[in-house]
């Protein structure tokens, strides 16, 4: 049985979403969307190789400088609540306008802090603009495609933005040779003016005006309301935080690990973080290669248990290989192996959550994201509490995430399990196969 790829979706509420696009997946489009999701990886990670000297240049502690990650996690989250909500109402153009010019303003002002609690603040406030890139390309990806066409877009987006993570700390690195840490935010104020400009001439709105949502902020919150009542959207959207988790944790805790306990230059730093960045591109793009193929639920029920296996090999190894430098190449390749996994996971959750929420895109992808950067700032400062930061610590917490992750992947997993019980059913009684669960239509197809 196949179904036609001009179905036009309905929402829960019987009224009809906006027709997909079909025929080929604009490249110009997914260059665009991937350049504005991108601009998370690139505010987190371009400042990581510096976080020893801005220690020292505000004379305060590395535990401190962590916090500022922590901060910028915390706007992403709150600015992915607040801004897919919104966007819901108003489009998804002009709030994309408003976020990148006040990320550009941030930015400089960053460039001129003197303090640890002005740059944890406004990096707070970064992150929140920032925000609007990433949910908005995830909305804009619902809003224009559906099926197995959300997958391999998300999966193209992942290949662009997982660059980011690679020449990220690897251009924080060579601005450091040439500047200070200041110099990065000069960057980052330049690359949010960039984008407000190719927004502003080429992104069109996605979203028209007889499918917004009206009403303000009441029937904003019942959005959210009925997605929080959702337990296997909950229940995803955990997953894919505890998951990132583990992402951020390296993310936060790395540069000092393999620069203060190995030793390693900034430029060494920057090279081994990139290889952690392909190892997650690679995932994603392997990921988009099976979509259609394989259902995201498949992939999800195999690949979290091999990251949980591999999670425990990490700590392992970080537990036996002490602070030698013969020890890092066992340590890399660990790290690299789980990371890899975190590249299968982050495309499949939105493309299982998105497609059973097309009517209300903008807040699904917004409750996403504010739980995958919401847990991530939770644990990422773990790490610190256990003193210096070392590859056990991190190995450690890198693992327990995963493991939580596991956890609700066999809560939610059930469900499915009784979805696809439930849709010969459905089919037979004469329902309209657009509206059966995706994963059951996958699974009979």
């Amino acid at each position: 049985m196949t179904t036609s790829q001009s179905t036009v979706p309905t929402t829960h509420g019987g009224r009809p979403a906006q027709p997909p696009l079909t025929g080929r997946i604009p490249a110009g489009l997914v260059l665009l969307l991937s350049a504005l999701t991108a601009v998370g990886p690139l505010t987190i990670d371009l400042y990581l190789a510096a976080f020893p000297e801005i220690a020292t240049d505000l004379g305060t502690s590395a535990a401190s400088v962590q916090l500022t990650m922590t901060t910028t996690l915390i706007g992403l989250a709150l600015g992915q609540l607040v801004i897919g909500s919104v966007s819901d109402s108003l489009g998804r153009r002009r709030p994309l306008i408003a976020a990148f010019s006040l990320y550009a303003l941030v930015s400089l002002g960053i460039a001129f802090t003197d303090s640890i609690v002005a740059l944890a603040a406004l990096r707070g406030v970064q992150g929140f603009a920032a925000a609007a890139g990433m949910v908005m390309s995830m909305a804009i990806v619902r809003d224009r495609f559906s099926g197995p066409r959300v997958a391999k877009v998300i999966a193209r987006l992942m290949l662009i933005v997982g660059v980011a993570p690679i020449l990220a700390p690897t251009l924080g690195a060579q601005i450091l040779r040439f500047g200070d840490w200041r110099s990065m935010f000069f960057v980052l104020a330049g690359v949010g003016a960039v984008l407000l400009a190719l927004v502003t001439a080429f992104l069109r709105e996605s979203l028209p005006a007889q499918y917004r949502r009206s009403g303000g902020l009441r029937p904003a919150l019942a959005s959210y309301g009925s997605l929080l009542r959702d337990r296997s959207f909950v229940a995803l959207a955990l997953l894919a935080g505890f998951y990132m988790a583990a992402m951020f944790t390296y993310v936060s805790t790395s540069t000092f690990v393999f620069q203060d306990s190995f030793g390693l230059t900034a430029q060494q730093f920057a090279l081994i973080f990139g290889a952690g960045a392909i190892a997650v591109t690679a995932g994603s793009q392997i990921n988009g290669a099976l979509a259609g193929r394989v259902s995201p639920e498949r992939i999800l029920s195999v690949v979290v248990p091999v990251g949980v296996v591999l999670s425990l090999v990490l700590v392992a190894v970080a537990a036996t290989v002490g602070r030698t430098v013969a020890g890092v190449g066992p340590l890399i390749v660990a790290l690299v192996l789980v990371l890899g996994t975190a590249g299968f996971v982050m495309p499949s959750v939105p493309a299982i959550a998105l497609e059973r929420n097309a009517h209300q895109a903008g807040s699904a992808a917004a409750l996403l994201g504010a739980s995958q950067f919401g847990v991530g700032a939770a644990i990422a400062p773990v790490t610190g509490l256990f003193g210096e930061a070392s590859a056990l610590t991190m190995a450690a917490v890198m693992s327990g995430t995963i493991l939580v992750a596991a956890g609700l992947l066999l809560y939610v997993s059930r469900g499915w399990s009784r979805e696809a019980a439930t849709v010969p059913e459905v089919i037979h009684e004469g329902g309209d196969l657009a509206d059966a669960p995706i994963a059951a239509v996958t699974e009979t197809a």
